[in-house]
């Protein structure tokens, strides 16, 4: 509640219901499976609509509603808070479980499980003053080992390009008082910048992969 105060269980039920929503009309509606990538509408009552940023929406009842050009980051699932809490840590975002998720469930390739012995990530400073690192500051300083750099590098690079998420789905864009970084180079050595370059690239390089 200290970190995330907007986020309660009439918000976690809306991200549900969202999803379940949108899936339910891709199946009535016989669209294309990619849709559940990139659908530029999605299904929101007044509570996920103003955590979205859409306006005009009112009431508890779902409804169907368009996102325009400047929600693009939204479209389909990766833009979801279903997804984007889900594989959030209750304190922060979690690069490597976004990455995993893409990775296993989207691609089809699922990393190895980490080694038993690996450290946790440094938790925040007793003092308020200390400057504390961005997440993405914090993951590249904790891959050292070369067992854990191998998966890691397959993983990040998507998680980091969904930074500019909040743990709870918030679209934000400073971590720590920082700007958000989300640029990388991918597995396949292609470069992406953010949520909408990420997805544009399993659509295009994946599409026909994540179909079948």
């Amino acid at each position: 509640p200290l970190i995330y105060p907007d986020f309660d269980d009439p918000l976690r039920q809306a991200m549900r219901r969202e999803v379940e929503l949108l899936f339910d009309a891709m199946v009535r509606e016989d669209r294309s499976v990619k849709e559940l990538l990139t659908a530029d509408y999605t299904f929101v009552n007044e509570r996920l609509a103003k955590h979205y940023g859409i306006k005009n929406i009112y009431g508890r009842q779902f409804r169907k509603g368009q996102l325009g050009k400047e929600l693009e980051a939204r479209y389909g699932l990766l833009g979801k808070g279903a997804f984007l809490v889900t594989s959030s840590k209750p304190e922060r975002t979690s690069p490597v479980t976004r990455g995993k998720w893409i990775l296993t469930n989207l691609l089809g390739m699922s990393p190895p499980d980490p080694p038993a012995d690996v450290p946790p990530l440094p938790t925040r400073p007793a003092d308020q003053n200390a400057k504390v690192p961005t997440m993405r500051q914090k993951m590249i300083s904790h891959r050292v080992r070369q067992d854990c750099t191998s998966c890691h590098v397959l993983m990040d690079p998507i998680g980091f390009a969904l930074e500019p998420f909040d743990g709870i789905g918030l679209m934000r864009t400073q971590d720590e008082g920082q700007p958000i970084d989300d640029a990388d180079e991918l597995f396949d050595r292609r470069k992406v910048d953010g949520p909408v370059e990420l997805r544009n690239w399993l659509v295009t390089n994946y599409g026909k992969q994540f179909v079948t």
